[in-house]
């Protein structure tokens, strides 16, 4: 028997007034998302969380849960934005990264537009599994900037694909076959503005996942949390001793 243990927390940071992330937590159908309303554009609360709202509505009434449901919630709500953007808010864009993980009985799906990441992390070494749309890694990849240099790049905020910035989404989907023991983490980038990777990886090889995310955005908080802050921690389970009682669990079964 295999186990998905979760744990989702947001917080609006120490700068923002408003918390413009959202999440969706469904470990009894192995979908969790991170949507991370856009700064700057107007309703970024609505657009994250009409994401969130679609995608779980569309897990709620599918009787199989598949990577094609999930990009077509994406879709669907790309298209829904749009025609809110139009109606309601005079040219303006209501516009949210996206990044959603389905884990099946023998695979793990990341689907993303934009800079919100998904990290694995596996025998004690993390990697960011997810690519960040942005204009800044754009140029890292051109090999115009280094990774150092992005960080404090005068468009570090500026992003490449979003939900609801464009009649046609394009979703990545990356997909591996998960290990027992895997650790998966879904964040806004809040988080990672904050906290280096190997900060990332030291708490997440915390035995306890929830104890794991809890020192995430503590120690998020403590560096400053100038953005709000989203983090779901996921871990295929096979050793319930690990698992503490407040945690969601769903046995996973293998034929």
């Amino acid at each position: 028997m295999r186990k998905l243990v979760s744990h989702a927390q947001t917080h609006k940071g120490l700068v923002r007034k408003l918390n413009e992330d959202a999440c969706l937590d469904m470990p009894d159908s192995g979908v969790w998302l991170v949507a991370d309303g856009m700064g700057g554009h107007a309703a970024g609360d609505i657009a994250s969380q009409l994401v969130v709202d679609t995608l779980k509505v569309a897990v709620q009434r599918s009787e199989q849960v598949s990577v094609e449901l999930i990009t077509d919630a994406l879709h669907q709500a790309n298209t829904e934005l749009c025609a809110y953007s139009a109606q309601h808010l005079d040219g303006h864009m209501a516009g949210s990264t996206v990044v959603a993980l389905f884990i099946d009985k023998v695979h793990y799906h990341f689907m993303w537009a934009g800079d919100s990441r998904g990290y694995l992390l596996r025998h004690n070494v993390l990697k960011q599994v997810t690519r960040d749309h942005s204009q800044v890694n754009e140029m890292v990849e051109q090999g115009l900037l280094n990774s150092e240099e992005a960080e404090q790049h005068e468009l570090a905020n500026v992003i490449t694909r979003a939900v609801g910035v464009d009649p046609y989404l394009t979703i990545d989907i990356v997909s591996g076959v998960w290990q027992p023991g895997d650790i998966f983490l879904l964040c806004s980038d809040g988080l990672n503005k904050e906290l280096s990777d190997a900060e990332i990886c030291q708490y997440l090889s915390h035995s306890n996942i929830a104890e794991a995310n809890r020192a995430l955005l503590h120690s998020t908080l403590v560096a400053g949390a100038r953005d709000n802050v989203t983090c779901i921690v996921i871990k295929v389970d096979l050793n319930d001793d690990l698992i503490n009682e407040k945690d969601k669990t769903i046995p996973l079964y293998l034929k």
